[in-house]
């Protein structure tokens, strides 16, 4: 077959992808250029707004199977996922997920062309992508949900994490899949770590073939649009096999107990390595001893807070204990810095590969030992400085790491376990995304050393084009841009604020106040008796403006669904 431009899906803008896939006649589009919904962010910075936010919401329908595609056009901003853009993310696969909770099977496509979070919306990016997750987990127990990367940008940082959460990955051999850019892994370790000019390095690394052979995503297909069509159609109608890779615990740890972080390895090793991972599925379990122990705000909040209750964590920089506040049973996890991680890029704090599967292996207990009876809540203690950043975890997966994190938070959250996150510190990035954005309710400290952000500021500066000073007078036009957790509660994401509670160095007075405010959490959650992250939304703070372009979205979305 002789292809023309005409024939490459990579070539075509966000628009003429969802329209090429849709049966002929079917494609009706939602919220589009004309509703004129428009991120409110953007102009105060001097940035052209535009009409549809980048990003293309369209009911139709394929071989006459009812779909919702949500196509990314990564020409705006390089598909950077904002306030608007996300919320009619976010909604459309809360309206599918509605549809097939009243038996009106929808499957959601969505076509990946993005970089991640909208650095010039920063925090309600973060806000949008936790939501985006939460409904990919609801919707997969009814339906597949299917990712798809054709190519230009691909699909990084928070957008890798709601990729690896979806039911199927449909990538070309242009497509890329990573939680950190190129460019960010070399600002943040080096040029020797990964150069962003190597374009092998990087199609050898997070490229299309790649990560269909190492199995972080199930179909390979050239670049024309009917193979696109062809490969959706055979997972709708179940001719492949899914096996969530969020849930395969065992096998992703056993996979890295093979890999010798210290020797670079190759892409062809890495395939090896995968494929022997399947017959030798163990864990190894490493024994925490107190001289190894971190003296970061995680790990002081952590100790503190499970008081004496015995850890049963399995490796240093994941913490998890049992424990009680009054009659209530928590499980408590901590990511702390580990000096002696195997994988050098993780070492002080960061959610890496192995802290990512680790924190989804200990929940997963917690929902299997609690199913038939009372439902521990769970409490993720969050000082976090970012995932972390490197060649390794690029080419092992970190992003799935973190998706298997996230998933689990959500699964449990839906199987009625009270999720709470308690932040004494820094909440940046994928870690959070991994480590507490999806629990029920969020409690922070009012304290200097707590920030919360999708970015470094030195890597937000050079991604955005600005400098420090720069940065700092954008913040104070957009709040979701600044750091401090002020501004970040003005978002309408926080269940409390805690003032008076000494945070690097708490006493038994300080762990009594948050033992109080944990509680309240749990009682809250467990009265309002919703399992999703709508209360976000629906605080007074979300209401008054916090998340006002938010809450018109949906409000819009829902009107022009039927």
């Amino acid at each position: 077959m002789i292809r023309t431009l005409k024939d490459s899906f990579v070539e075509c803008n966000g628009r003429e992808r969802a329209e090429k896939l849709l049966d002929d006649g079917t494609y009706k589009e939602l919220l589009g250029p004309f509703d004129g919904i428009e991120s409110p962010h953007l102009e105060p910075q001097g940035i052209v707004p535009q009409s549809d936010d980048g990003v293309i919401i369209a009911k139709g329908t394929l071989n006459s199977q009812r779909v919702v595609v949500i196509s990314i056009e990564g020409n705006f901003q390089g598909g950077g996922i904002g306030e608007v853009s996300g919320a009619k993310i976010a909604g459309a696969l809360e309206r599918a997920l509605k549809d097939c909770e009243a038996g009106i099977k929808t499957v959601p496509v969505l076509m990946f062309d993005t970089g991640g979070v909208r650095l010039q919306e920063a925090n309600y990016g973060l806000l949008s992508i936790a939501e985006i997750g939460a409904a990919i987990v609801a919707l997969r127990r009814h339906v597949p949900v299917i990712a798809v990367i054709p190519g230009k940008i691909g699909a990084f940082g928070g957008m890798s994490i709601t990729a690896g959460l979806c039911s199927a990955i449909i990538m070309t051999r242009e497509g890329r899949l990573g939680l950190n850019g190129p460019e960010v892994i070399e600002q943040e370790a080096g040029i020797r770590e990964f150069d962003s000019k190597d374009r092998q390095l990087i199609w050898g690394t997070i490229g299309g073939n790649q990560r269909t052979a190492t199995g972080f995503a199930d179909i390979l297909i050239e670049d024309y649009t009917e193979a696109v069509k062809e490969a959706v159609a055979t997972i709708i109608n179940g001719e492949v096999i899914l096996k969530a890779r969020t849930e395969q615990v065992e096998r992703y740890q056993a996979f890295l107990n093979l890999i010798n972080p210290l020797q670079r390895l190759s892409p062809e090793k890495v395939q090896d390595l995968w494929s022997c991972s399947e017959k030798t599925i163990e864990n190894k379990t490493e024994v925490v001893s107190e001289s190894e122990k971190s003296a970061g705000r995680g790990q002081v909040w952590f100790d503190l807070l499970r008081d004496d209750a015995v850890e049963i964590g399995d490796i240093p920089s994941v913490r998890v204990a049992d424990s009680m506040v009054g009659n209530t049973k928590i499980r408590y996890i901590a990511v702390v810095p580990d000096a002696q991680s195997r994988f050098p890029r993780a070492r002080k704090g960061e959610v890496g590969l192995q802290e990512g599967w680790s924190i989804a292996k200990h929940i997963r207990k917690a929902i299997a030992a609690d199913q038939d009876g009372e439902k521990r809540a769970i409490v993720a203690i969050v000082d976090v400085p970012s995932q972390a950043y490197g060649y390794h975890e690029e080419l092992l997966g970190i992003h799935q790491a973190c998706a298997a994190a996230v998933d689990a938070y959500a699964t449990a959250r839906l199987a009625g376990h009270p999720v709470v996150s308690f932040i004494p510190g820094n909440a940046i990035s994928g870690a959070f995304l991994s480590h507490g954005m999806q629990a029920n309710r969020l409690i922070a400290l009012r304290d200097p050393g707590v920030n919360v952000h999708v970015m470094s500021k030195q890597s937000a500066a050079r991604i955005t084009q600005r400098s420090l000073e720069e940065l700092e007078t954008a913040t104070k036009k957009v709040p979701a841009m600044a750091y401090d957790i002020e501004s970040f509660e003005k978002l309408g994401a926080l269940f409390s604020l805690v003032d008076r509670v000494e945070a690097s160095a708490p006493e038994r007075k300080d762990r009594d106040i948050i033992y109080k405010e944990i509680g309240q959490a749990i009682e809250d959650v467990r009265l309002d008796g919703s399992t999703d992250l709508s209360g976000r939304l629906t605080s007074s703070i979300a209401q008054s403006g916090g998340r006002a372009a938010a809450i018109l979205v949906r409000e819009k979305l829902f009107e022009q669904w039927n």
